[in-house]
């Protein structure tokens, strides 16, 4: 069944934003881009820092940077639901902001049917964002359980203990994953509300955050920082 209202300019700005996401993401995790990048750095930190933490026998400052890393994932999770609610209930209302929406001309004029597909498809993209980051979440409280896990060192388990490094180092490297995939969303359901204006706007938009995600990402004084060379 056609959804009323949609033309051709919404349908070309749906691909563009499913590769323009999909693309991206497969340059980064598979592609081209997958070893390098500030993601790729932070791996290797990370290993470090679980080969360390393999090393000390008191492990607090471990434990408490774990704890202030997935604070940061829990306020983003809790924050994607207060979006969604407040989503759900303008979705309610759509009908009044699309007479709303009428006054404004520089607002391209569409049916209420199409108001709330732009709707559903942004509470889309930050409901997977919640899951991202509760996921995100989750692993942090594994990373912990693997870090209690590790042994005290000695001579004896020293290949035990670089094994619970390891494992550490790989959880808390998906935790780092899940929690860029859920800002991700971030950025592109903010490029989003571009498709409430124009679907010319909303393309346009989601090539800026690209642009913006690939300089942050790669090109940025923070990734220079943390691999400890230029970029």
């Amino acid at each position: 069944m056609p959804i009323s209202g949609l033309t051709i300019f919404d349908i070309a700005a749906l691909v563009w934003f499913f590769l323009l996401t999909a693309g991206y993401s497969y340059a980064t995790r598979r592609g081209p881009l997958a070893k390098s990048g500030i993601v790729h750095a932070i791996d290797r930190r990370l290993a470090e820092w679980m080969s360390n933490m393999a090393e000390r026998e008191n492990r607090m400052v471990d434990v408490q940077i774990l704890a202030t890393l997935s604070r940061g994932n829990a306020f983003f999770a809790s924050t994607s639901v207060f979006v969604t609610g407040a989503l759900a209930a303008l979705f309610g209302n759509v009908e009044e902001l699309h007479l709303l929406a009428a006054k404004f001309p520089f607002l391209r004029q569409t049916t209420v049917i199409m108001w709330q597909f732009k709707v559903l498809f942004l509470m889309g993209i930050f409901i997977f964002a919640f899951f991202k980051f509760a996921w995100a979440y989750r692993l942090s409280h594994y990373t912990g359980i693997l870090i209690g896990a590790t042994p005290i060192p000695s001579g004896r388990n020293k290949r035990i203990c670089s094994s619970h490094a390891e494992r550490a180092a790989g959880l808390a490297g998906g935790v780092g994953r899940h929690a860029n995939s859920g800002l991700r969303a971030y950025y592109f359901g903010i490029a989003t509300f571009g498709w409430f204006i124009h679907p010319t706007l909303f393309m346009a938009t989601m090539a800026w955050v690209i642009g913006v995600l690939y300089r942050r990402e790669y090109r940025s004084r923070a990734l220079a920082t943390i691999a400890g060379e230029n970029v």
